[in-house]
C-alpha cells in the first residue's frame, strides 16, 4: 500500500466515509466515490461532472467524468477497487506518489483505492489542481 493511502476500518469513529442510516445500501465503494467527488469540487469549484458510458455492465449508471477545459479524471467502481483515472496523469506532477496504477502508459495514470484506504486529501486536491492547470 502506498504511503499516502491510509488504512482504517470503514466504520471507525470519526471516519466520514462510513455509511449513513439514510442510505443503508451505501457500501464502501459508493462512500469512497462520494468522498472523492467532494475533494474534487473542493479543489476546483468550476469542475463539471457528467455521467458517461452508460451500459449494462455499470447498471446503466454510467461513469462519473470530471472535466475543466478537458477531462481531468474518471471514477470507476469495481468489486475490489475504486479507480480514479487521470486522463493526462503521465504529464502532471505527483510529488506525493498517489498514482499507484496504470503506471506504464504514456498518457494516463490511475489511483486504485481499496476498501478501508483513505486518500490523503491535500495531496489529492493538489493533483486535481495540477490536472486542471495542465488542461488550461
Amino acid at each position: 500500500m502506498a504511503d499516502n493511502l491510509s488504512k482504517t476500518k470503514p466504520n471507525a469513529p470519526g471516519n466520514d466515509m462510513a455509511p449513513t442510516a439514510s442510505s443503508p445500501t451505501f457500501d464502501w465503494r459508493e462512500s469512497t466515490l462520494s468522498r472523492i467527488r467532494s475533494l474534487i469540487l473542493e479543489a476546483d469549484s468550476e469542475m463539471i461532472e457528467e455521467q458517461k458510458w452508460k451500459k449494462p455492465s455499470n447498471g446503466m449508471k454510467g461513469v462519473p467524468v470530471w472535466s475543466h477545459n478537458g477531462i481531468v479524471c474518471t471514477g470507476e467502481v469495481y468489486k475490489q477497487v475504486v479507480k480514479l483515472t487521470f486522463a493526462h496523469g503521465a504529464s502532471i506532477p505527483d510529488p506525493s506518489g498517489l498514482f499507484n496504477a496504470s503506471l506504464d502508459g504514456g498518457t494516463r495514470r490511475a489511483i486504485d483505492i481499496r476498501e478501508g484506504e483513505i486518500v490523503d486529501a491535500a495531496a489529492f486536491k493538489a493533483l486535481v489542481k495540477a490536472a486542471v492547470a495542465r488542461n488550461a
